[in-house]
């Protein structure tokens, strides 16, 4: 799938069905898309992302932060997380995307892979405190890293590449429908950070 022709369609739909996912290229310049990885990999507060899987608790060595406009609880592999306040770089990146994409967004969650022996398995952004059929936008810096979608009932799968300052955004129906996943590559050698803006339904 070419995602990087002069020309970027962002009303083409990359999924065949039951679901949104438009691609809005590269909205930064490669020096802007620099200046924020280094900002991200030193200002943001990291930590090792937590699960509670078949009773078991796992502690992974991707690391996640999460940000919002309020102290919202998020809970996703049975762990409880709070916002934290808003960052310069993220605000100024929150309002890039609002403004590319006409969606608004009141949280981020952010993810740090240091190399490509760090993943994400199959899994849909689904929890109940996301609403239903909300905008999730993916902001993509530094290795350019495979991302994929597989349909929930057919298994069809759906990859694209993501590069430094990559912009996409999964809505509609994608959630229900699709699940999406970050392989894990060998010859990754370098960081990437992803930011995933979304919208917080009140509990």
């Amino acid at each position: 799938m070419d995602l990087f022709s002069d020309k970027i369609d962002e009303t083409i739909n990359y999924l065949p069905k039951d679901g949104t996912v438009n691609y809005y290229g590269k909205p930064l310049t490669r020096v802007q898309a620099d200046h924020y990885l280094e900002k991200l990999l030193t200002t943001i507060q990291w930590k090792n992302d937590e699960a509670v899987i078949f009773g078991k608790h796992i502690i992974t060595k991707r690391k996640v932060a999460w940000y919002g406009n309020e102290h919202y609880n998020y809970a996703y592999s049975n762990v409880n997380r709070q916002a934290l306040a808003w960052t310069k770089e993220l605000l100024e990146l929150k309002t890039l995307v609002e403004e590319r994409t006409g969606e608004t967004f009141n949280s981020c969650l952010l993810n740090l892979y240091h190399n490509g022996d760090e993943g994400m398995a199959w899994h849909s952004d689904d929890e109940r405190s996301l609403g239903l059929n909300t905008a999730i936008a993916s902001f993509s810096f530094g290795a350019e890293r495979k991302f994929s979608f597989k349909h929930k009932a057919s298994k069809e799968v759906i990859s694209m590449m993501l590069g430094h300052g990559s912009l996409l955004v999964m809505k509609g129906t994608t959630q229900t429908h699709w699940l999406h996943c970050l392989p894990k590559s060998k010859r990754i050698t370098t960081p990437r950070v992803n930011l995933t803006f979304r919208t917080m339904i009140p509990q």
